[in-house]
């Protein structure tokens, strides 16, 4: 057996035995809608954010991986409680491709609103989790926090994660802990949009498979 089937067979021994029924994404973003769209029926705080936003993304209406990068290192750079080495391009591009609902490049008003409600959701779980207030989670820790995000992992999955975002400890970091989520949580949304009859298996052509793990 070559190398490439005896790694593919490795990632499926770790997910063949995962019920999907047990995570819990968040609900699919809406779909895009003219950035005047409804503010007649916006709160004031949406209308707020709408506002931020607008200065946020610049002339064309729409923020790239390198001004949501900008964006997000500014505002946790300013919270002591976070440990972080900083949103890096790769990892916002990442963010920006499984968020990128119309396949822009850019993330719009509704699709950043999305992102943005689930990065403060996300950091008040990983402010609970961090037990002994270090600024990371350590692999004690994570359990909880990706359960409390709505993502039991099993053993084996978990150990993929924590190899593939946490450090040489084994503790993970604000960002990778966001950039994990992000990417989890979409991927979650993906799979349950296309298992239409809910039984926990999908089928993918190579087209439809390279289009989902390319792209993200």
């Amino acid at each position: 057996m070559n190398l490439a089937k005896r790694l593919i067979g490795g990632i499926i021994d770790v997910v063949s035995n995962i019920d999907p029924a047990q995570f819990v994404p968040s609900s699919p973003p809406p779909q895009r809608r003219p950035l005047n769209f409804a503010e007649a029926h916006e709160n004031d705080e949406e209308k707020q954010f709408r506002r931020v936003f607008q200065q946020l993304a610049g002339d064309d209406m729409e923020v790239s991986p390198k001004e949501l990068m900008d964006i997000l290192n500014r505002i946790i750079g300013k919270h002591g409680g976070l440990k972080t080495d900083g949103f890096s391009i790769e990892s916002c591009r990442s963010m920006v491709a499984v968020m990128d609902s119309d396949s822009t490049g850019k993330l719009g008003f509704h699709e950043f609103k999305y992102m943005w409600n689930n990065i403060k959701k996300w950091q008040g779980i990983y402010l609970k989790y961090d037990c002994d207030g270090s600024g990371t989670i350590s692999s004690e820790e994570l359990p909880k926090a990706f359960t409390a995000a709505g993502f039991p992992l099993n053993k084996q999955l978990f150990t993929l994660i924590v190899r593939r975002y946490s450090d040489e400890h084994g503790s993970m970091d604000f960002d990778n802990f966001i950039g994990c989520l992000v990417r989890l949580d979409a991927m979650c949304r993906a799979f349950k949009t296309l298992d239409k009859d809910n039984s926990g298996s999908i089928d993918l052509d190579i087209k439809e498979w390279l289009q989902l793990t390319m792209y993200s």
